[in-house]
């Protein structure tokens, strides 16, 4: 199986998460959910230096205006980490897949 499968059975799964997270639900309700799904598996399979290439915006202009804090951004890294678990994906994997976001932590969350 292709990383870009991998990524959206992964993404698919995270989607759910925060979906029925109540703290994440508000952001994202009225999110166009297939968009969003892609967005995230184009950005993580392409972070590293992936086979797949995300166009469009930065992530401080795609995220602004959208009132998203610190805790929001560690909410949406919780369903990805227990995403992962529930998949079986080994500790290892999951520390390199975690690491891709932090960098732009700054760019997403940018409310207090």
């Amino acid at each position: 199986m292709g990383a870009k499968l991998r990524l959206a059975r992964l993404m698919d799964d995270v989607m759910t998460r925060l979906r029925t997270d109540e703290r994440m639900c508000p952001l994202f309700e009225d999110a166009n959910q297939d968009a969003v799904k892609k967005q995230l598996v184009l950005q993580f399979c392409a972070v590293p230096g992936g086979p797949c290439r995300r166009d469009g915006p930065g992530m401080k202009e795609a995220h602004d205006g959208m009132d998203i804090t610190r805790g929001d951004f560690n909410a949406l890294v919780e369903a990805l980490q227990d995403a992962m678990a529930a998949q079986g994906i080994p500790f290892r994997a999951q520390n390199r897949l975690l690491a891709q976001p932090a960098p732009v932590h700054r760019d997403i969350a940018n409310t207090p």
